[in-house]
């Protein structure tokens, strides 16, 4: 297994393209100096360091400090059926998967998006080969194809209290992860198809983050009331964001100003 040492997306040694197709989509980006990059996960000179924090009971996060890739953090949520990773690490330790052990045993792995498949495979090899829950719509990106790979679409429920759903937006099969939290109130895990604002109080809903493309008023619109079809209290992002009250509130609020903004409704201001 080799990753491109941009993204950290992982990819097929056999089949390596001339440039990760990832990172040459407007989405994301290549290097400013535009040299593809490849990096083996097990070379020690660049290694990562990966933190196992509690985000909040029932639910973990892993941090990567180091090594490669664009700092996602994937998120284990647990349950009394087994565990969930919702985005997976750009890299891949023994103490972390060790950790992750510990929580109970892995039931599914789930990106919600290419920019988020990561390490998925060694992970899932790590973890008794639980299955990698890719969305059939963005199957495409696979540069590397998991052993034990579960294509699914629409919404699907992983395990009790826990489903995925396509929500569309920044990948067409960008998707969240419904959970019920451990007090009930109801929890997004939303990827990059809905990302928490610095001010803990908003969200963004963006085609491309780093390359700043929006999406127009009426997806923005329509992921929002797509997410908002059930109550939830609390969103948390793929990175460090999160909005740890009346989240369902903000996502549409959100929504409604993306849209007046992007529609010209208050150019007067500009």
């Amino acid at each position: 297994m080799i990753q491109c040492a941009t993204c950290g997306v992982e990819h097929d040694p056999a089949h390596l393209p001339e440039v990760c197709a990832i990172c040459a989509d407007e989405r994301q980006h290549l290097p400013s100096d535009g040299v593809q990059r490849w990096h083996d996960p097990a070379d020690r000179a660049h290694s990562a360091a990966i933190e196992v924090v509690e985000r909040e009971p029932g639910l973990h996060a892993l941090r990567v400090v180091g090594g490669v890739g664009i700092g996602q953090e994937a998120k284990v949520i647990v349950t009394a059926h087994g565990t969930v990773m919702v985005e997976v690490p750009p890299a891949i330790t023994d103490e972390a998967v060790a950790a992750v052990r510990a929580l109970g045993p892995l039931r599914a792995i789930v990106p919600s998006h290419p920019h988020m498949f990561g390490l998925q495979s060694a992970w899932s090899a790590a973890l008794d080969d639980a299955p990698v829950w890719v969305n059939r719509a963005d199957a495409g990106w696979l540069a590397l194809e998991p052993a034990r790979l579960h294509l699914w679409e629409g919404e699907e429920e992983i395990l009790p209290g826990v489903r995925a759903v396509q929500l569309g937006g920044h990948f067409p099969g960008s998707s969240v992860v419904r959970w019920s939290g451990a007090d009930g109130a109801g929890v997004l895990l939303s990827g990059d198809t809905i990302a928490p604002n610095p001010d803990g109080r908003t969200v963004a809903f963006m085609r491309s983050y780093p390359n700043r493309v929006p999406l127009s008023g009426a997806v923005a619109l329509r992921v929002a009331r797509a997410a908002a079809a059930e109550p939830f209290e609390r969103i948390h992002g793929n990175f460090a964001g999160s909005v740890l009250r009346d989240a369902r509130a903000a996502v549409l609020f959100s929504a409604e100003r993306h849209a007046a903004w992007a529609g010209g409704e208050h150019d007067d201001l500009t």
